[in-house]
């Protein structure tokens, strides 16, 4: 057996680049909540700043739907389960 350490580092990387693709937090539209909630929770809980959080309101509305936070699925479970705590339809999907 031959050992080339450059090899094996160049595997170890894939395999961690394969685990973990990264994720986002996809936005709905619904007809209950109003444009001021729904930008109040993407400040307080996405880390939006005002404008983002409008613009992010904007294209749920208009659209159906919205990307507006990306990160690993374990740092957006609380993320997404707060909004969703806060009666906003939202899910995780995987990028």
């Amino acid at each position: 057996m031959i050992w080339n350490s450059e090899t094996q580092e160049l595997e170890d990387v894939a395999i961690l680049e394969d685990v973990d693709k990264g994720s986002s937090i996809i936005l709905y539209n619904d007809d209950v909540n109003t444009f001021d909630h729904v930008i109040h929770c993407l400040v307080k809980y996405c880390k939006h700043d005002k404008e983002q959080a409008e613009q992010c309101a904007v294209i749920v509305h208009y659209k159906g739907k919205c990307q507006v936070k990306n990160g690993s699925e374990v740092e957006l479970k609380p993320i997404c389960q707060a909004l969703l705590d806060q009666g906003l339809r939202a899910t995780i999907e995987e990028l």
